[in-house]
């Protein structure tokens, strides 16, 4: 890490980031679509201004700018994703996502904080989703002392972090904790937030590749507390 690395305001210098965010902010402008940007920026709800770069043509470019740049460590992650959220197009948030999800490996338990600070600024369905998964899930799986951290996310006022505690065992299969799981849904069963109960469902249903029985017997149980939709998602592929 060089020590002439920019760095903001919470952000640590970062050679490797400097490199990675020169060339995205010079590549991904070049690509960029007027009417594609409008069209995504409608479906996406206003959340945020867009590129218009679609998702191939995207990761192709990102294949670019990171060729050569080598593995980065747990300070150059946090750098590159606080960074890219600090840019308002939301393909750059989209490329932090990216990146995150293939180096998670590299981060430490410290990056939790920097998870959070990326799930609660911009929010919307589309980054925090996959950070969920695929960033918060095997940061747990990593270290189990974080899901006494996942605990406290699902109480939390922010429907976002409630939704990333819920989605972050998606992908555990027989590694979930069922008991934290229903847990979890019991917990937030009565919120009335759409992403909520649709969150509930999909963690659910998903389960229900690996115990469809105890998802059964759940939903069976607590019926009267929750939602329709989230009954609906639960059992869509098990009756």
């Amino acid at each position: 890490m060089s020590s002439s690395a920019h760095s903001g305001p919470w952000w640590p210098g970062s050679a490797l980031a400097d490199t990675v965010l020169n060339r995205l902010t010079t590549v991904y402008p070049e690509a960029a679509d007027p009417e594609r940007a409008a069209s995504a920026r409608a479906y996406m709800k206003g959340v945020a201004p867009f590129l218009g770069i679609a998702a191939p043509q995207r990761r192709r470019l990102s294949a670019k700018v990171l060729a050569g740049t080598g593995r980065p460590d747990d300070a150059d992650c946090t750098t590159v994703a606080l960074r890219c959220w600090a840019l308002p197009e939301r393909e750059y948030q989209y490329f932090a996502t990216d990146f995150l999800r293939r180096h998670v490996a590299r981060c430490s338990s410290g990056f939790l904080p920097v998870l959070r600070e990326l799930v609660t600024t911009v929010p919307w369905w589309d980054t925090v989703d996959l950070l969920a998964v695929h960033v918060a899930g095997p940061l747990v799986t990593a270290d189990q002392e974080l899901g006494t951290v996942m605990d406290r996310w699902i109480t939390d006022d922010s429907i976002w972090i409630a939704r990333t505690a819920l989605l972050h065992q998606l992908r555990y299969k027989e590694g979930t904790d069922a008991r934290r799981l229903f847990g979890y849904c019991l917990l937030r069963a009565d919120d009335p937030d759409f992403f909520i109960r649709k969150a509930i469902g999909w963690s659910l249903r998903e389960y229900a590749r690996t115990d469809p029985e105890a998802v059964r017997d759940f939903v069976d149980g607590a019926r009267d507390r929750l939602s329709p939709l989230s009954v609906r998602e639960a059992l869509r592929n098990i009756g």
